[in-house]
């Protein structure tokens, strides 16, 4: 049930938004394991001119960015799957806009169960429920 939060270079172009939403959808479930049905993602644009990495714009460079921000529970995912996925959405972004700059980033919030949730429920409270029905 993951919320992810992605920002990209350009104007703002729904097909490509849609194909991003489900091609990082795609990774997630693939490396991290996560509910496709249950993940969210929300795409932003920002113009190349108002994106800088290393003092310059991106319009200067000449190239595009991505900054990605996903929330998980924390100890869900091993070293090993973090960094594959890493891997995996560089990979992706660099087909998916092309010519992307070193500096882009992404950054994996663990969060605790107790303090994330959806529907009005801490994954937590999934978590023991899940449980004591299995009981």
């Amino acid at each position: 049930m993951p919320i992810i939060n992605i920002s990209v270079t350009g104007k703002p172009n729904a097909a490509l938004s849609a194909e991003i939403a489900r091609e990082i959808t795609e990774i997630t479930a693939t490396q991290l394991r996560k509910d496709p049905t249950i993940t969210a993602v929300a795409v932003s644009y920002i113009d190349p001119q108002h994106w800088f990495a290393g003092g310059k714009s991106l319009a200067e460079h000449g190239t595009n960015t991505f900054w990605l921000d996903i929330k998980v529970v924390d100890g869900t995912n091993t070293k090993l799957e973090l960094e594959a996925y890493l891997n995996a959405l560089f990979e992706a972004f660099g087909r998916l806009l092309g010519g992307v700059h070193e500096e882009s980033y992404a950054f994996v919030h663990e969060v605790p169960a107790a303090a994330y949730g959806y529907g009005g429920k801490t994954q937590e409270f999934r978590f023991i429920s899940g449980r004591l029905k299995a009981a």
